[in-house]
C-alpha cells in the first residue's frame, strides 16, 4: 500500500513539474535507503542522470515563469510529464517486492529486473490528467492578470510538486489527504475557466444589443422633444 501511495504522490507531482519527483526519487534513493529502486529503475540514482535531471530542472524553472514562453513549454511537457508520472510511478511501487504480497510467482518479474507495467501506465494517465489542467489553466490566468500572475502561479505549482514528492518519499500516507486536495483544486479550476469562457461569451454576445439599447434610449429624448 505505501509503495502504491508513493508512486501515486510522485506521479502527481510530475504533472505540474516533471523533473522535480524525478531528482527527489534519484537522489534519495543515491544517498539514503529510503527508496531501494528495482533493478529496472536502477539508472535513476546514477550521477549521469541525476546532473542531466538538475540541468533541466533549472531549463523548465526559468522557461515556466515567463507569459506565452510557459504555454509553448506546457506543449513540450505534453509528452514529458506522462512519461515522468509513469516511471515514477513505476520506480515509487517498485520499493516494495511483489513476492512480499501476492507470492513468489507473482514477483519474479520485477525482482528479476523487469518492469511491472501496470504502475507505469497508471502514472502516466494521473500525470497527463494533472499536465492538462496546467496547462489549459494557464492561459486563462495570463489573459486575466496580463501576465503578472505567470511566475507567482508557477512557483508555486512547483513548491506543490516538490512538497508532495518529499510526503509521497517520507511519510506516503498523507497522499491519502494531499491527492484528494490536488483533484478537487483540478475540478475547481477547470470548472472556473469554463464559466470565465462562458462570460466571455456572453459579453461578447451581448454587446452589439447593449450598443443599439443605448442609441436608442439617447434618442428617445429627441422624440419627446
Amino acid at each position: 500500500m505505501f509503495a502504491t501511495l508513493t508512486g501515486l504522490g510522485l506521479s502527481s507531482a510530475a504533472g505540474l513539474n516533471a523533473y522535480i519527483p524525478l531528482l527527489l526519487v534519484g537522489l534519495v534513493a543515491r544517498f539514503t535507503d529510503l527508496i531501494p529502486l528495482g533493478p529496472a529503475w536502477a539508472w535513476l540514482e546514477h550521477p549521469v542522470t541525476l546532473i542531466s535531471l538538475g540541468v533541466l530542472l533549472v531549463v523548465e524553472f526559468a522557461a515556466d515563469k515567463f507569459p506565452a514562453l510557459d504555454s509553448v513549454n506546457d506543449v513540450v511537457q505534453t509528452i514529458v510529464r506522462p512519461t515522468s508520472g509513469g516511471i515514477t510511478f513505476g520506480a515509487g511501487a517498485s520499493t516494495v517486492e511483489l513476492s512480499e504480497i501476492t507470492g513468489e510467482a507473482s514477483g519474479a518479474a520485477v525482482s528479476s529486473g523487469g518492469v511491472d507495467w501496470g504502475p507505469v501506465i497508471a502514472g502516466v494517465l494521473i500525470a497527463l490528467a494533472f499536465h492538462l489542467v496546467k496547462a489549459l489553466s494557464r492561459p486563462v490566468i495570463n489573459t486575466m492578470s496580463l501576465g503578472c500572475a505567470a511566475p507567482v502561479v508557477s512557483f508555486l505549482e512547483d513548491v506543490v510538486s516538490f512538497l508532495t514528492s518529499l510526503m509521497a518519499i517520507l511519510l506516503p500516507v498523507l497522499i491519502l489527504i494531499v491527492f484528494p486536495a490536488m483533484v478537487f483544486a483540478a475540478v475547481w479550476v477547470v470548472r472556473r475557466r469554463r464559466r470565465l469562457r462562458s462570460e466571455r461569451r456572453d459579453r461578447r454576445g451581448s454587446g452589439p444589443e447593449d450598443a443599439l439599447q443605448g442609441g436608442d434610449d439617447l434618442e428617445d429624448p429627441r422624440r419627446e422633444w
